[in-house]
């Protein structure tokens, strides 16, 4: 299938196809429920006679997971929420809303006994937004409650990801943004100003304060009992934690933040940019880069990056170092096979993808995609027209085009007036750029935000930006940043997750968002290594409530990335920034016992401005 329609059709590629390649099949199988056959439509009002005599009967024998119990919890707190639907799931059981999630269309199987509870806010009388609750029958005695996010523009519930929560012993809530779509639809946001809105974050920030107070009142939690909340998100599911904590600091006590989509205003503009880079697609355009080609820049890559950290293992480790030569790539004149070089025009447009996209009196509006992130230029520069990431959001959030049609062909570059709106406007208030967030680290709250080097749809550089101008913003203190926000970043993993036919097969789970997902519907955290040391979220809540800084965290790849039953392939610490990962020199490097984290010297300033505009 293709890209796109793969995006479209797994629950964890939202944005995630296999990244190298136009075709693909998908990690995951299409499950319906166990507990909700095929013929139950997602909403219960309108459920087959046989279905709801299923509900109504699991109902009966549950003393909470019913409608009536719910339904009193929400009179109690005088909300205009109504339950749409109430399911009690048996140990071992799945829930999930099939097909008619698409963003999410793969059921979590193997969950423990709980209570999954759908449940609907009227916003207004033409927008509305949805969220789903798992509220497990037994839960420790200290309380959590774990938020997940979503991806792209995709509106949907992630149960998916959800079931990483009651796995863990804790409760888990997701929204679906106020509409139903995947994550590349943009068709629903045109003209509707409330359901951008929702999308940007109302939904998200609704159905937080909501289902605390469901959780406290489901559960008869005294007020003064503590309810950790935790939050995990990739893209943007990373841009919605942002966001949160950045306005409302009391939301979350921690959060795992990978590979944020945080500025919109402008990284959705810079998306549709690199595909101008690369269009037309055809013989016509002298500037175009094939698909076939993409391959060779990352060999090139690997064999002059390699080596900069002093290991040569195919894995890219420090980009930011390695003084690439691409001009080593372009045909000489004489006897030259075209497809085994770039031509002067192409390696031009290569060179405009590393370097970011700059205004036209050189003001740099957003970084560039990162070396090592080749294998995934696919996604932004594989088309014959600009991704639907870029060119979605100009249509249908930005300008409104009235008959959703923009007129961008004969168009190599957008202008500044576009990045001076969108940020004007920031349609929906998505973008999370506040960087003073004293209130949320007063309250003790802490942040591992980590990324991908080869990530090739959101640029790592602009986590890197952010982390940085946070340190900025906390009087260029790093020491004292690194208190509550800690920065990974991990080579050789592509946007929020590594993949099946990932050249290198670099270590890439840590149990971060969309990450379990793909290693089957049954899988929760780090297959065979659910402890602290591998699981990020478990560091997180150990940071958090016990005070354990994340001095590291362990990768893990398998001989298939994606299947745990193949054996542990590589294993190697990951570190906070300024921090690298180093072998000693002696041990397999494939183990992570084999490398410690070390701390780079860093001129803060400078290198920030460095690796931004490099």
């Amino acid at each position: 299938m293709t890209l796109w329609r793969f995006i479209t059709t797994t629950a964890v590629a939202m944005f995630l196809s296999t990244f190298h390649a136009l075709t693909s099949p998908s990690p995951l199988p299409n499950l319906h429920s166990a507990t909700t056959t095929s013929t139950c439509k997602r909403n219960h009002h309108f459920q087959p006679r046989q279905c709801q005599g299923q509900y109504d009967d699991r109902q009966a024998r549950h003393p909470k997971c019913n409608s009536q119990y719910l339904s009193s919890i929400l009179h109690t707190l005088n909300t205009p929420a109504t339950v749409e639907n109430v399911t009690p799931v048996p140990a071992n059981g799945s829930y999930g809303e099939g097909a008619s999630d698409p963003a999410y269309p793969v059921n979590p199987t193997n969950l423990p006994p709980l209570c999954a509870v759908i449940f609907q806010i009227d916003y207004s009388t033409t927008a509305s937004y949805r969220f789903g609750l798992f509220l497990p029958d037994k839960l420790p005695s200290t309380k959590r409650l774990l938020v997940v996010g979503n991806g792209g523009f995709s509106g949907g519930i992630n149960w998916l990801d959800m079931a990483a929560g009651p796995h863990h012993g804790m409760a888990a809530l997701s929204t679906d943004t106020g509409h139903n779509s995947t994550a590349l639809e943009t068709s629903w946001a045109n003209g509707r100003a409330e359901k951008k809105e929702l999308w940007g974050w109302r939904a998200m920030h609704g159905s937080v304060v909501l289902g605390k107070q469901i959780f406290q009142r489901y559960y008869q939690q005294p007020d003064h009992d503590k309810l950790w909340t935790y939050y995990s998100g990739c893209s943007t599911g990373g841009r919605q934690g942002l966001r949160e904590l950045q306005e409302f600091p009391d939301s979350f006590d921690g959060a795992l933040i990978g590979a944020p989509a945080w500025w919109t205003a402008r990284l959705n503009p810079f998306l549709m940019q690199i595909g101008l880079y690369n269009v037309p697609a055809d013989d016509s355009n002298p500037y175009h880069i094939p698909l076939n080609k993409f391959s060779l820049l990352l060999e090139e890559v690997i064999r002059q990056c390699d080596n900069v950290d002093g290991v040569q293992d195919g894995i890219v480790s420090s980009p930011d170092k390695c003084e690439f030569d691409l001009g080593a790539l372009v045909c000489s004149e004489f006897g030259t096979n075209i497809s085994k070089c770039l031509t002067v025009e192409q390696a031009e447009t290569a060179r405009k993808v590393y370097e970011g996209w700059l205004s036209e009196d050189g003001e740099l509006l957003y970084p560039g995609l990162t070396l090592s992130s080749e294998n995934q230029w696919s996604i932004l520069l594989g088309g014959t027209v600009p991704s639907p990431y870029g060119l979605g959001y100009v249509r249908d959030f930005l300008l409104d085009n009235d008959d959703r049609k923009l007129d961008w062909t004969g168009t190599s570059k957008l202008g500044k007036d576009i990045i001076d709106k969108a940020q004007r406007l920031d349609p929906g208030h998505s973008s999370a750029i506040q960087y003073d967030i004293s209130n949320f680290k007063d309250r003790g709250g802490k942040v591992i935000l980590y990324h991908g080097l080869a990530d090739g749809l959101v640029p790592e550089k602009g986590s890197w930006w952010y982390y940085n101008k946070t340190i900025d913003t906390f009087g260029g203190d790093l020491d004292g940043v690194r208190e509550f926000i800690r920065y990974f970043q991990i080579p050789g993993m592509g946007h929020c997750f590594s993949t099946p036919d990932c050249k290198p097969n670099a270590p890439w789970n840590i149990g971060g968002a969309f990450q379990a997902g793909l290693m089957g519907s049954d899988t929760w955290s780090v297959p065979g290594f659910e402890d602290v040391d591998h699981d990020a979220l478990l560091a997180l809540m150990a940071w958090t409530e016990e005070g354990k800084a994340v001095d590291k965290l362990v990768a893990t790849t398998w001989h298939r990335p994606t299947d745990s039953n193949t054996g542990v392939f590589i294993q190697r610490p990951i570190c906070p920034w300024p921090e690298k990962a180093v072998y000693d020199g002696v041990g397999d490097v494939n183990e992570a016992g084999s490398w410690e984290c070390a701390m780079e010297k860093v001129e803060l300033v400078s290198e920030w401005q460095r690796r931004v505009e490099s």
